[in-house]
């Protein structure tokens, strides 16, 4: 036997080991996810900033067990990124009305690679604004489904697949009757694009919540083509599971599967982080986290921004460059942003630090948002926005060099702002949680 084909040999025994091993835990999958093998070798991990600039809420369990492996399947690759336009920190925005009122409880707003916006809302519907005005029909109804009596419970977000023009496949993310989260996907309505077929529901993954808060909820597919899902620490308050540090559950984690290589069910990357780690949950993407209420990626980067909803003092902003192959701990419940929790010293070793963070004499519940890529103002270009879901603060964080943010509050709403989204074009919108309505972010030109 040649070298060569005794390391090919080596390699496959090593996959299928890796593949029978998978740590059980007190989870449960419809379909056991299978592991995709790899076609190429993984991205060299480049480590992520641990510098931050401090400034001036809404808060698992199935055991995949994967067994024979499937074909392999090549990683999708991320789309070339545009050439930069010229960028500057933008110094004030205005909102700009598309929606006042109209709908319930907004969790979640996004597209479908066309000009209509998809709003989920709370208690299990998911509408449409189309030119501007709301459809009387939902897209979709499955309030008989989702439980929603807790703050932090309910139809929580929705992600159209890439290819969702040619499969009509699009995924959600919600606590059911019991408050336990399913990932599930849905079909488009061959008859009518206004219109999902409620029968067509695949339920992925379900993932016991112990508590009724710190759900997480995003959902949102990476440059990768992957689906990234951001898992809250299981709820009650200052993670009793200690489940921000255990790799053995699902809880305080954000995971990344494939939803294309398993009829059924999912498949885990051959390159995510811990897939080769028998005492870790091969679904886990990044860890340390306690309620990853809103992430989201630089379209024209793949740079992840995770916004992180903290416990009693502290909100942050924690950030994965796009070379990255994950497996990043983001601290909790060792640190609360920079700060140890409820400890005068602790070991910060090996956890990536927050790149901004504010105190609660300036709010109480961070909402994530994106990276302006948008055509429509070219002043916010560059610029990452973020709110507080209590105050109504919109502050934005632009790069100052070495790894550096800087960061500054640039409009105080009085709106409740529970999740901003981005439509085809790159524009961004917020959410008025409370008065049930949509406005689109602007320059302050």
């Amino acid at each position: 036997m040649n070298r060569v084909t005794f390391f090919l040999i080596l390699t496959l025994l090593l996959l299928l080991t890796a593949c029978g091993a998978n740590r059980a835990a007190d989870e449960i999958v419809v379909t056991p996810p299978v592991v995709a093998a790899p076609t190429m070798a993984p991205p060299t991990v480049v480590p992520p900033t641990t510098e931050m600039l401090p400034s001036a809420p809404p808060d698992a369990t199935a055991t995949p067990s994967p067994t024979d492996m499937p074909a392999p399947t090549a990683e999708p690759s991320p789309t070339p990124p545009e050439t930069p336009i010229p960028e500057t920190a933008v110094d004030a925005i205005r909102l700009l009305p598309v929606l006042e009122s109209g709908l319930s409880k907004p969790t979640a707003l996004t597209h479908a690679s066309d000009a209509r916006l998809f709003v989920t809302e709370q208690v299990g519907r998911i509408r449409i604004i189309a030119d501007g005005q709301l459809l009387p029909q939902p897209f979709l109804d499955i309030s008989e489904r989702v439980g929603s009596s807790s703050l932090e419970q309910g139809l929580l977000s929705v992600a159209f697949h890439p290819r969702y023009g040619e499969n009509g496949r699009f995924f959600i993310n919600y606590t059911d009757r019991g408050g336990n989260t399913r990932v599930a996907s849905f079909q488009v309505d061959p008859d009518d694009p206004n219109r999902a077929d409620p029968a067509s529901e695949q339920i992925l993954l379900t993932i016991n919540q112990p508590y009724a808060n710190h759900n997480g909820g995003q959902l949102q597919f990476g440059p990768d083509g992957f689906l990234y899902i951001g898992m809250g620490d299981g709820g009650s308050a200052n993670d009793p599971l200690n489940a921000g540090q255990d790799l053995g559950t699902l809880l305080g984690k954000l995971l990344r599967i494939d939803v294309d290589s398993n009829p059924g069910g999912y498949a885990i990357p051959a390159s995510n982080p811990f897939v080769n780690d028998n005492d870790a949950r091969n679904e886990i993407w990044a860890w340390g986290l306690r309620n990853p209420w809103r992430f989201s990626f630089d379209r024209l980067t793949g740079d992840l921004f995770i916004a992180d909803v903290g416990q009693n003092q502290w909100e942050e902003i924690n950030f994965q460059p796009a070379e990255s192959s994950g497996g990043e701990n983001y601290g909790w419940r060792i640190m609360e942003a920079s700060h140890c929790f409820r400890a005068d010293a602790c070991d910060a070793a090996g956890l990536t630090l927050p790149i901004f963070e504010y105190d609660h004499s300036q709010g109480c519940s961070v909402t994530g948002g994106y990276l302006y890529r948008g055509a429509q103002y070219p002043a916010l270009t560059g610029n990452y926005f973020l709110a507080d879901y209590c105050r109504g603060s919109v502050w934005r964080l632009f790069p100052a060099g070495d790894s550096a943010w800087a960061a500054a509050r640039l409009l105080e709403t009085g709106r409740t702002i529970s999740s901003f989204g981005e439509d085809v074009d790159g524009e961004l919108y917020l959410l008025d949680y409370v008065a049930g309505g949509v406005w689109q972010v602007a320059s302050g030109e």
